[in-house]
């Protein structure tokens, strides 16, 4: 019995659609993962050394949303992209700390 939506689209990891997670192994994920929130809370700990680390940090919540999404944790991506929102406006407010 075949899916609604064909078997190529919806046979992914968690729903994802093929095309997206089939090049991706769920240890290489977990490295992506691992890589991605170290670099964010780096700048997180950096940001009061300057205002470009508030930027990196705003990069790094979009580096950990992709990978929130990859694993199938949609509600973690989803915050890291609001995080990384709230992190943009800060950096371009006069005083961001």
């Amino acid at each position: 019995m075949s899916s609604p939506c064909g078997q190529r689209l919806c046979a992914g990891r968690e729903g994802l659609p093929v095309w997206l997670t089939e090049g991706m192994s769920s240890v290489g994920v977990t490295i992506y993962g691992v890589c991605a929130l170290s670099f964010m809370m780096v700048m997180y700990a950096l940001e009061r050394r300057g205002r470009q680390f508030i930027l990196f940090f705003a990069f790094g919540c979009l580096l950990s949303s992709a990978y929130g999404f990859l694993s199938g944790a949609w509600p973690f991506g989803v915050v890291e992209f609001i995080w990384s929102g709230i992190a943009v406006r800060r950096y371009f407010r006069p005083d961001p700390i």
